[in-house]
């Protein structure tokens, strides 16, 4: 193995710096100035294992396919979140091969197009919440699910989508390989979108699902399963705070275990946006042990690392 092990988890969003910048050149460039903040951990000798969202990319795939319905087949959703982990590990793999070369660095990067096993009679699968695809109005997105069997539902008052189950991951297809993959130093691209759904069958098959996995669940069940010292959420704020954008708002710099736990009870980090990554570090560092997690913006993982900013949640405190 080379130097510790931290899983470092970066939201689709990411790459969709603004609604002017939605093409594939643009996410390129910002998916790169990532990986110019991951190639500075690289440096410090830390084997970084990506894994990333593809919430923006899974949704363009499809509403193309829908404008295109009428001349070639529409896509699956779990083929749209393959076509996602090809084409954002591309993105990620070529931004870091060309940083590495630039620094010198010797390292080798690879994406692995990942299954992640799901139960299909998760609970998820019967409340159905994550929204996908394009808008509509009420009687197009009526007319839909009729034909279609979808679930739509109205999202924030921007119009009605569809919406899938997001099941909790339960086993990652692909694990021994990643495993081999990271203690012989490489810098692998994992879990992208939280996986590509699959259910076994009565006979061990595997079947691909129509659902969105959490990526940052999934994450948080890859680093624990490779026994990583550190997992890293890449979100949009340097910090995470409670009491957000209240006038008794509190800028968190380091938590124990125990209180990220209670004051996740408490409702202080909302199920649509902090929430998930928090419930998703308290998995992985439930174990015990010298675990570490960290929360933090893009331009801040290497001040992070080196812990002068950042919420830094530690399991042992």
């Amino acid at each position: 193995m080379h130097g510790w092990v931290a899983i470092v988890a970066v939201g689709g969003n990411s790459m969709i710096i603004d609604d002017r910048h939605q093409s594939i050149p643009d996410q390129y460039v910002a998916a790169a100035q990532s990986c110019r903040y991951v190639a500075d951990m690289v440096e410090a000798g830390v084997t970084v294992v990506l894994t990333h969202g593809n919430g923006p990319q899974v949704g363009f795939i499809l509403r193309r396919s829908g404008i295109a319905k009428d001349i070639v087949p529409e896509v699956p959703i779990d083929y749209a979140g393959a076509d996602t982990q090809g084409a954002i590990g591309y993105m990620f793999q070529r931004a870091l091969y060309n940083e590495f070369k630039r620094r010198g660095v010797k390292r080798n990067v690879v994406a692995v197009v990942t299954q992640v096993l799901v139960d299909q009679n998760d609970p998820a699968f019967s409340n159905p919440t994550k929204p996908i695809g394009a808008y509509f109005d009420a009687q197009t997105a009526e007319r839909l699910a009729a034909e279609l069997g979808w679930v739509v539902k109205e999202d924030a008052g921007r119009g009605w989508r569809r919406v899938v189950g997001s099941p909790k991951p339960k086993r990652i297809i692909e694990l021994a390989i990643i495993k081999a993959l990271v203690s012989e130093g490489n810098i692998v691209i994992a879990c992208g979108g939280g996986g590509i759904p699959v259910a076994e069958d009565a006979s061990g098959q595997l079947d691909g699902v129509e659902a969105v996995i959490d990526k940052d669940f999934a994450s948080a069940l890859l680093a624990h399963e490779l026994d990583a010292d550190l997992f890293v959420v890449s979100t949009s704020v340097e910090k995470v705070a409670i009491n957000f954008n209240k006038p008794n708002q509190r800028w968190l710099d380091r938590l124990a275990l125990s209180e990220a736990k209670r004051l996740l009870s408490e409702g202080h980090f909302p199920s649509g946006s902090m929430g998930p990554k928090i419930e998703a570090i308290v998995s992985f560092l439930e174990p015990g042990g010298q675990r570490r997690a960290i929360i933090t913006n893009p331009p801040n993982l290497g001040r992070s690392l080196a812990g002068t900013t950042g919420t830094h949640i530690l399991a042992g405190i």
